[in-house]
């Protein structure tokens, strides 16, 4: 059974969304401020994360970031602030979906079906060949840690960005549009929302090294593609032609 955790200092509300995923088959530990949810941090790591933006002791953008510079597990801000900019604030440190409230509660449950959905087709995508190569350079992907690395050193990814990785990988050599990816990764196919995608595939890069960017090829205008060759599909006879 998933675990997930629930932040919000609103007692009923926190306790309307903890009831709703119980319900639905999750296993659920609310928690009504930060302090408290760092605490339980300390013990365990929950699979997904709902969470408020606004607390008497600080707020969710700013925890967020924090969270992601150790945490790799998904998050979800359900809140009530609602304007664009937020939205794309929270999904540019690292959300995995956002929800505004009011909300429907069957559509909140749906959203967490989805989620774990989009990451466990990103594990499978992997498990019949987990090794890339660009050059002298080499890739290795970890369907079960979330993890990846490059010429042998450990990269730890977010959530989202598994998924991109995931999607990207999946497809290699073909160009992948920045509205593919959030409508394959995040649900949202907004052209207000590209920038997203970009801020991810930055930090991926970065993470990656020197050659991330030749890992990632830009295609200006359109979107990404991801340049590595599968060194499993020519050992099974595939092809190593790029189209």
């Amino acid at each position: 059974m998933k675990m997930l955790y629930v932040v919000d200092s609103n007692g009923e509300e926190r306790e309307g969304i903890k009831q709703y995923l119980e319900l639905s088959g999750y296993e659920v530990q609310a928690f009504e401020d930060l302090h408290g949810v760092q605490v339980a941090l300390s013990r365990q790591t929950p699979d997904l994360m709902l969470m408020e933006v606004q607390f008497p002791d600080g707020d969710g953008f700013t925890f967020l970031k924090k969270l992601k510079q150790t945490y790799s597990f998904p998050v979800i801000f359900v809140t009530t602030r609602v304007a664009e900019s937020d939205r794309i604030l929270g999904f540019e440190l690292g959300a995995d979906d956002y929800v505004c409230k009011p909300f429907s509660s069957k559509e909140l449950v749906l959203r967490v079906h989805a989620l774990f959905r989009r990451i466990d087709v990103s594990v499978s995508a992997f498990k019949s060949g987990s090794t890339w190569t660009l050059g002298n350079s080499v890739l290795q992907l970890d369907e079960v840690s979330h993890l990846f690395s490059v010429d042998g050193r450990q990269v730890p990814l977010t959530a989202a960005e598994w998924r991109i990785m995931s999607y990207l990988v999946s497809n290699s050599g073909i160009l992948i549009t920045r509205s593919q990816i959030l409508e394959h990764c995040f649900d949202y196919s907004f052209e207000s929302y590209d920038r997203i995608v970009d801020t991810h595939v930055k930090n991926m890069r970065a993470k990656m090294g020197p050659l991330g960017s030749q890992w990632i090829e830009t295609v200006r205008g359109y979107g990404y593609r991801f340049a590595g060759r599968s060194t499993t599909n020519r050992a099974h006879g595939g092809s190593d032609t790029q189209e």
